[in-house]
């Protein structure tokens, strides 16, 4: 079959195809593009070759990659007949349950078809949406996914394209959406031939690396380069959401940002699919701007992660005030984040040292727009010993937090394992296959750790397999009554969120909140129903009484109050 290979090539002079070892010649056209139609056969490797480097470099746009992102890549398209979805019509944002997971780690196999046999688990639970943490193609067999340099390809070992076909297609057939992490921020360090080719970066830098060309000469095609990754996960794999990572460190000068291009481009392809395409940013600027409707000035982005509400949850319930964590913890900030989306909304953040973010309009963002968390890949891979909050609270502390986030007005997300109170730990991991940039991982982690305050003594190598393979799920878990019990819990949280629609009414407005900083108790009032917690170690008498429709304890209910257990809760429903 005769195809037609393409490349955008500016900077060298002279660019040919290697096919399957035969060399042919490419022609260059308007815009630094290098064309040439050759016969191929579908699978068939190739790459390319630059001016008079011997070296042949996989494709920028490459489908499929069988060997690692240092080899030619292979001509691949999807099988249209595996699809059997084509009633799927979506989920919007609204009313969704987000779980998070990291294919490599799911399960022991870390597959996408290994994966596929515990959809019924999330189904039972009571998710509505997989996100999958960033499964481009990266360099080695394990990494969490952001050292990305090949971002059409899938990554191999998880099962490549067709694996990932194979998953949504599942999903979908379970009536879960599925969401894909994406990087648009930096390319990986190692197996990066991009710059080779064209000007896909720039000289600035950001934590991970330098910045996308978003704004310079030839920034047009960069652009286009990741609009097109985007639109080709939601229209050729089916893909219902995109979580667009750390967009805060995407530096873009034009009067067209490219988070309001992106939106309007989503929009155009979720027209003809006739289903809805969500846009998820993950941003630390607590700008509202991201997530306004155009109409109204802003972005258009559908939601965005909201750490504020994890951090003030988190600490508020296990007490930590480190680092980040140190402006949050009391009930009084854990009221407001509850009732206005952001903690920091143009107010001084002690530890960036400065006024940081801008108040949420709540009568014009609905609380859906925000998605609220008890831990994610971040907030638990990001301390020194990658532990999750169950390690160090107590199962009552646990199903606190979990409350808070599932009875609240805003869009939930689980992490992988969290609903059981898994005991592994996530840890950063990474395979780099280049000596130098392993060690500079390994040392810039421990750096990174001191430079927070955190003993660097016991860091895990995120270079050592051992690392990869203690961050996996243990399933044995859930045969033990702990992790059973709150599964429970868990499952009946969001039964309650699906059966009663004060609990997904959407509008902060709606909301109110009453506490006792001494005492350590919260009142979440939605409509008829009232989350009361407990976040002491004593018990509590709380002036609201009601009826208790679930609890983590039962509570004791008086003429005029109700006594709530240690480390527990409660929704009461009016009489």
């Amino acid at each position: 079959m005769v195809t037609l290979f393409e490349v955008w090539a500016p900077r060298p002079e002279r660019v040919r195809l290697d096919l399957d070892g035969a060399v042919h010649e490419m022609s260059r056209s308007g815009g630094g593009w290098w064309r040439a139609e050759v016969t191929a056969a579908s699978g068939a490797r190739y790459g390319f070759l630059l001016d008079d480097d011997p070296t042949v470099l996989p494709d920028p746009r490459s489908a499929r990659q069988p060997d690692g992102v240092h080899e030619r890549s292979a001509l691949h398209s999807l099988d249209p007949s595996v699809w059997t979805d084509a009633d799927w019509t979506g989920r919007p944002l609204a009313g969704a349950v987000y779980y998070e997971l990291h294919v490599g780690t799911f399960t022991p196999e870390g597959t996408f078809d290994s994966a596929i046999e515990r959809l019924d688990h999330l189904v039972d639970l009571g998710a509505t949406v997989v996100e999958l943490m960033p499964v481009n193609a990266f360099d080695g067999p394990h990494n969490w996914g952001y050292d990305g340099v090949l971002w059409y390809a899938v990554h191999e070992p998880y099962g490549g394209p067709d694996g990932l076909q194979r998953f949504v297609n599942a999903c979908h057939t379970k009536g879960l959406a599925v969401a894909l992490d994406v990087v648009y921020n930096h390319l990986g360090p190692s197996g990066n031939y991009l710059p080779r080719f064209a000007p896909y970066l720039t000289e600035g830098r950001n934590t991970w690396g330098q910045s996308l060309n978003l704004d310079g000469p030839d920034s047009d095609e960069v652009r286009r380069h990741i609009i097109g990754n985007a639109l080709r996960w939601l229209r050729d794999f089916h893909i219902d959401a995109l979580r667009l990572d750390a967009v805060h460190a995407l530096v873009d000068r034009t009067a067209n940002h490219l988070l309001a291009e992106l939106p309007t481009e989503t929009t155009r392809l979720a027209a003809h699919v006739r289903r809805p395409l969500t846009l998820v940013a993950e941003s630390d600027l607590n700008d509202p701007t991201l997530i306004t409707p155009r109409a109204a000035g802003g972005y258009g982005l559908t939601g965005q992660w909201s750490d504020d509400l994890h951090h003030a949850i988190h600490t508020a319930v296990s007490g930590e005030r480190q680092g980040y964590y140190a402006d949050f913890g009391s009930l009084r900030c854990l009221a407001h984040t509850l009732t206005h989306g952001f903690f920091h909304a143009a107010t001084f953040s002690s530890f960036r040292g400065r006024t940081h973010g801008r108040p949420l309009d709540t009568a014009l963002i609905p609380a859906s727009a925000l998605l609220a968390y008890t831990c994610n890949h971040d907030q638990i891979g990001n301390r020194a010993l990658g532990d999750r909050p169950s390690v160090n609270l107590t199962d009552g502390q646990l199903a606190v937090k979990a409350a808070l986030v599932l009875c609240s007005p805003y869009t939930p997300m689980l992490f992988m394992g969290e609903e059981w109170g898994a005991r592994t730990p996530f840890q950063f991991f990474t395979s780099h296959t280049d000596p130098v940039i392993a060690a500079a991982t390994a040392d810039g982690r421990k750096a990174e750790f001191a430079e927070h305050g955190w003993s660097t003594d016991e860091v895990p190598d995120p270079q050592d397999p051992a690392t990869f393979l203690r961050s996996k799920l243990n399933w044995a878990e859930l045969e033990e009554s702990r992790h059973v019990r709150l599964l429970a819990c868990y499952r009946k949280l969001l039964a309650l969120r699906r059966e009663r629609p004060e609990l997904t009414d959407p509008w902060l407005t709606h909301l109110s909140v009453d506490y006792d900083e001494n005492a350590r108790w919260i009142v979440l009032r939605r409509g008829a129903l009232k989350l009361v917690c407990n976040l002491s170690e004593d018990q509590v008498i709380v002036p609201v009484t009601g009826f208790s429709l679930l609890s983590w304890e039962p509570p004791t209910e008086g003429p005029t109050a109700t006594t709530i257990p240690a480390h527990s809760f409660a929704i009461l429903a009016d009489r």
